[in-house]
């Protein structure tokens, strides 16, 4: 094991348990979040936090199967984060 990929292995576990409080975090918002956009935008980061997880567990284990599944998870992300802001707005989704 070169040095390199001993630095690799220390930054892919510090992001992994940074990415992991911050789910954690956002999960106590979206449970605490006092108004419903609050809620929305935990949910979104959560999103967010977990794509990263994805993709760091993609580089860890060196597969390339995890990068497909991150577009997937980041293309369903956007697209529930628009229909519950709009839901939220306007009381309907499709008009």
């Amino acid at each position: 094991m070169t040095t390199a990929t001993a630095f690799l292995d220390i930054a892919v576990i510090i992001a992994f348990v940074t990415l992991a409080l911050g789910q954690i975090l956002s999960m106590v918002r979206l449970v605490l979040g006092p108004t419903p956009g609050d809620r929305i935008l935990a949910l979104d980061t959560m999103v967010i936090n977990a794509l990263g997880l994805v993709v760091l567990l993609g580089i860890y284990l060196g597969t390339q199967i995890f990068f497909e599944i991150s577009l997937l998870i980041a293309m369903l992300g956007f697209v529930s984060t628009v229909a519950l802001a709009r839901f939220l707005l306007r009381g309907d989704i499709i008009e």
